[in-house]
């Protein structure tokens, strides 16, 4: 049974503030102290305390009491294996990556659009020591790289529209598409082509090769990327990683299907 103060202060504003501040933590920012998730978040001292006090409660964050420092507790951690254990989707597209990373060696990721980013659910690590890495939770704007513009790419005109109206384009790489233009035009080719290949617009030196994902309803939701540092590049028939990749999504929405 939840308190009455706990009662009183609910409200969706809460949720929403509580979500932002676990997403706050990065893989190299872990720890973080009280001024530094004011500064991050903008949430005022006093709510913010609050929800530090609530989620330490709850075991979603842990409070380093010598350093006073906040990070990620070890309740996320069960719910994030809960979830990929019973996720129907990752149940099906977990082996493909699998055998995609076996044949290719190289780093294999997961994506679904989340609003209007791309965010990584799962990944498969390359094999060689200097690799391209893609972390779960990862996230990038969807005019960016070619796990993300495959997503947007098969969205509904209107939905694009939208996204190019609301959308402040900025600079990651020297090679990051930063005209509306030039990524309609780039979308087209995504579309004809049926995947997308990036050469550095998130991560300098990297190649992403993408194909999308799409649900019974043909909608595509989510995509299936190969990942690697462009010094590899002449090692590799890229035209056999689009086939292997293409086959890879197929097989994976024929067994959603079954």
């Amino acid at each position: 049974m939840f308190d009455e103060n706990f009662q009183k202060n609910y409200s969706m504003t809460t949720v929403h503030k509580a979500i932002q501040l676990l997403r706050v933590f990065t893989r190299d920012e872990k720890k973080l102290s009280l001024t530094e998730l004011h500064k991050k978040t903008g949430i005022g001292k006093s709510s913010l305390q609050r929800l530090l006090s609530t989620l330490v409660h709850e075991r979603f964050l842990m409070k380093d009491e010598a350093t006073k420092l906040y990070s990620l507790g070890i309740e996320l951690f069960f719910l994030g294996n809960l979830v990929e254990k019973n996720d129907a989707f990752l149940s099906v597209a977990i082996p493909v990556m699998e055998k995609l990373n076996q044949s290719t060696k190289e780093n294999i990721s997961i994506s679904l659009m989340d609003q209007n980013e791309r965010r990584c659910i799962h990944n498969l690590a390359s094999h060689h020591e200097l690799s391209a890495l893609t972390y779960i939770g990862n996230t990038s704007p969807l005019y960016a790289g070619a796990s993300a513009k495959v997503l947007l790419a098969f969205q509904s005109d209107d939905f694009i529209r939208k996204y190019l109206n609301e959308t402040e384009f900025k600079r990651i790489t020297d090679s990051t598409i930063t005209s509306a233009d030039d990524l309609i035009e780039d979308l087209g080719k995504i579309r004809k082509r049926g995947y997308a290949i990036s050469y550095g617009e998130r991560v300098k030196g990297a190649i992403s090769i993408s194909a999308p994902i799409s649900n019974r309803f043909k909608e595509v939701f989510a995509d299936l990327t190969i990942t690697f540092p462009s010094v590899r590049e002449e090692e590799y028939n890229l035209e056999k990683f689009t086939e292997d990749l293409l086959d890879g999504t197929a097989e994976i929405e024929r067994n959603m299907k079954s």
